[in-house]
């Protein structure tokens, strides 16, 4: 982002309990962390709309109307890949249109901003100044948190076991940052080191900060079969600021990868309350690659109304099997 636009962009931190001087963002003083909700609610991660997105069937200033009334959910978790122009009267719109539908800005799941954990210094530090940006609009949006990768490292903690100093070095600086702007900083498992079970966790437990937690990913972790992956999710869930209720559908309306009820069900077990964030898709069919999370195709297979039709049904039977765990809700 340019610094003209980014500066136009930060005129105005609605809500955020911050001022605009000079140009700059000036924080909140003696900002504390956001805690974790007490109440239960779903957001949408919009990357379950990916393969709709880039159909061309919505636009982001649509996404709360859509998250309102076509869903009928609470909250927003937007994806930085789908702003346009995230200067001033651009995010200007996209709160009043959260405000005027009943819904909340969650956070921002920020992607391609570097490396965190890479072995070369100045690289893992830039990527650490590159997410500042991700914060500010995080502010001015309302959100809690932004969600990024921690990535550059091996593929597991005995083949690289510096990158635990490495990440909370980056992630250090990076939650320093935030701090005034009440930004927490997350990490989903997303591949690598991070989609170790035991990874993650152990990095929280070293930078232990009120400002930092874990994103967990019901279906990124590398796991053997069914009771590692709820191991895994049971070892994340005590770190939690957020849950991202991965699930990838077969058109006949079953979901063979995994048992999602048994992994709300431990979150649950854990203590979590919060957003239950959906981040969905169709796997088999025409829409097979919507559900491979972040590598999903770029080109949508299909008219725009058949891509958005997969991307709906998904998104609602996902919160349909929320609902019916999480709140006790059942279909008439």
């Amino acid at each position: 982002m340019a610094t003209g636009n980014r500066r136009e962009c930060m005129m105005s931190l609605f809500g955020a309990g911050a001022a605009m001087t000079a140009g700059k963002v000036v924080a909140p003083q003696n900002a504390a962390a956001h805690p974790r909700p007490e109440k239960n609610a779903i957001s949408l991660a919009l990357w379950s709309l990916v393969q709709s997105f880039r159909a061309g069937v919505w636009k982001l200033t649509d996404v709360a109307q859509i998250v309102r009334k076509d869903f009928g959910l609470d909250g927003i978790e937007y994806v930085n890949q789908f702003f346009e122009n995230p200067v001033e009267p651009y995010l200007r719109q996209l709160n009043k249109a959260a405000r005027d539908n009943g819904v909340q800005n969650v956070l921002i799941m920020v992607d391609n901003e570097g490396d965190m954990v890479a072995k070369e210094k100045s690289v893992r530090m830039q990527a650490a100044l590159n997410h500042r940006k991700w914060v500010e609009i995080a502010a001015v949006l309302g959100c809690h948190a932004i969600r990024c990768n921690a990535r550059g490292g091996g593929n597991s903690m005995a083949e690289d076991p510096d990158a635990l100093d490495r990440a909370a070095e980056a992630f250090g600086d990076l939650i320093e940052y935030a701090k005034p702007f009440k930004i927490n900083i997350l990490i989903e498992n997303h591949g690598g080191l991070s989609s170790d079970p035991q990874w993650l966790p152990a990095l929280c437990n070293k930078i232990n900060s009120p400002h930092f937690g874990l994103l967990p990913d019901y279906g990124n972790y590398t796991v053997a079969d069914e009771v590692a992956r709820i191991e895994a999710v049971r070892k994340a869930m005590p770190f939690a600021k957020g849950v991202s209720v991965k699930a990838g559908w077969q058109s006949d309306h079953t979901h063979p990868g995994y048992s999602l009820e048994a992994l709300l069900k431990v979150s649950m077990d854990c203590g979590y309350t919060g957003f239950w964030g959906i981040e969905s898709g169709m796997r088999d069919a025409a829409g097979k690659a919507a559900a491979k999370g972040k590598m999903a195709a770029k080109t949508p297979t299909g008219s725009p109304d058949d891509v958005k039709k997969r991307d709906w049904q998904a998104v609602l039977w996902t919160k349909e099997v929320i609902e019916k765990v999480v709140f006790g809700k059942t279909r008439a």
